[in-house]
């Protein structure tokens, strides 16, 4: 039996540790590793395409395990898994996987992450795909993520996911030993106190650094779908739980639709 084929991709860059290691961990456990990345941190591009300036590729070497392909790529994590699937890849890999990122993705992160967006060109395509991070900027432990993967995969194998689906998982950052197991969970809210902090650079001219605090202590929402005794993955992650959250790229709001019918608002113009 032929090996799984792999594609790996991230917003972290090329040579980022996370990448290496969930590369060089799936290719020593027999699957069919290609990375395609960034050449430089690309994080928070959310699902921005480069249509204005070229698309610079090349193969690198030395990085990775020797019987992994890696290629870095001038354009945004979504552009380096379209490249991937239309010109360096023969045919579609079986999986599609985007991290492990250097800090979480968690709630409403996912909007702007360029890991989870990544992912989800990805399930566009229709191939079964997983964005996975570590929940911390500071913390660089990242083999239990890599390990976890491994594991992800086979199961994904075995169970595959309906189609347009993905996996944003987050990994707590803490060793192997410490991680209180794997919880399946819904998309919560993270909010930030944000401003834009004003500098003034040497030639004398002002600009603008974008700066933020995370606020901690927070209401989750409710989920118009889900029991509300299933948790978010921001409050799984607070209790060392590897979280699961499966997301779709169609943001039609069921609960919308059905008020703007049950309210008449189209009446006016199909009177």
């Amino acid at each position: 039996m032929e090996p799984l084929k792999l594609l790996i991709c991230n917003d972290d860059g090329i040579f980022s540790q996370g990448i290496r290691t969930l590369a060089n961990t799936l290719s020593q456990a027999g699957y069919e590793v290609t990375v395609v990345c960034p050449d430089r941190e690309r994080s928070a591009t959310g699902h921005g395409l480069t249509l204005h300036h070229p698309i610079r590729a090349e193969i690198v070497e030395n990085l990775f395990d020797t019987q992994v392909v890696a290629w870095s790529c001038s354009g945004t994590p979504s552009d380096c898994v379209k490249f991937a699937l239309s010109a360096v890849l023969k045919s579609l890999p079986d999986v599609v996987i985007s991290g492990i990122n250097h800090g979480s993705n968690l709630g409403t992160d996912v909007l702007y992450s360029g890991t989870v967006s990544a992912a989800m060109e990805g399930a566009i395509e229709g191939i079964p795909s997983i964005a996975i991070s570590l929940a911390s900027f500071s913390s660089k432990e990242f083999q239990p993520g890599a390990n976890f993967a491994c594991t992800l995969v086979q199961q994904l194998v075995s169970h595959p996911l309906p189609k347009a689906t993905l996996l944003n998982v987050n990994i707590p950052p803490v060793s192997q030993d410490v991680i209180a197991g794997v919880m399946i969970t819904r998309q919560g809210l993270r909010r930030y106190v944000e401003q834009f902090e004003q500098r003034i650079d040497p030639r004398g001219k002002s600009y603008y650094w974008l700066a933020g605090e995370l606020v901690t202590e927070i209401e989750q929402p409710e989920h118009l779908h889900l029991p509300s005794d299933i948790l978010t993955d921001v409050q799984g992650i607070q209790h060392n739980y590897i979280t699961i959250t499966p997301l779709q790229y169609n943001l039609t709001d069921i609960e919308g639709f059905k008020y703007l019918y049950k309210t008449g608002w189209l009446d006016t113009y199909l009177s």
